[in-house]
């Protein structure tokens, strides 16, 4: 069954109606983070899943100005507000994250909450590249953990790649728990 069926069928009937839905549902990991579809079945997702289930259904309908990006940015408290004190109490400013949006005819756009902004993170942009829906796994999460590994080594934070992504993950607990991601 097409993808576009799965949300013609929870009522979505124009692309515009697609991005309103996608954008207020719930911000959390779904059971299968590299199946974006999960998040029609269960009302929730993450930056990547939300933004390449877009994807998807943009390409399966004709949609071709539709890009999905990977970015990392300098993740902060005033960029992502949900991440509470968890770089303070590790001692960190900002921490490299992976966020996935879309650019849609040329413009950008941030899916992830009903209160994420593009702008807010415009600034502290570090890398990008364009990418498909099947890279938002293992190609993410392999890119992402290669970045940080170069970025201890370049600032020499006193801390081990593991370590790093374990203060990652704390702050993505507590953006699930938070009522504005990004």
């Amino acid at each position: 069954m097409p993808i576009s069926q799965k949300a013609i069928d929870l009522g979505l009937s124009s692309f515009e109606e697609l991005l309103h839905f996608v954008r207020h549902l719930p911000y959390g990991r779904t059971s299968d983070r590299t199946n974006p579809i999960q998040v029609l079945t269960e009302l929730k997702g993450t930056c990547s899943s939300k933004h390449a289930l877009v994807k998807m259904i943009a390409h399966e309908q004709g949609f071709h100005d539709v890009h999905l990006y990977l970015g990392i940015y300098k993740m902060n408290r005033q960029n992502t507000p949900g991440i509470g004190n968890t770089l303070l109490e590790n001692r960190l400013s900002y921490i490299p994250e992976a966020h996935c949006y879309l650019e849609i005819d040329k413009k950008r756009f941030d899916l992830t909450d009903a209160n994420s902004d593009f702008e807010r993170v415009r600034k502290d942009i570090l890398d990008e590249q364009e990418i498909q829906p099947e890279q938002i796994g293992e190609y993410k999460v392999k890119y992402h953990k290669r970045f940080l590994k170069d970025w201890i080594q370049q600032t020499r934070v006193p801390f081990k790649p593991k370590q790093v992504w374990a203060i990652r993950e704390a702050c993505i607990r507590k953006l699930s728990q938070a009522t504005n991601p990004i």
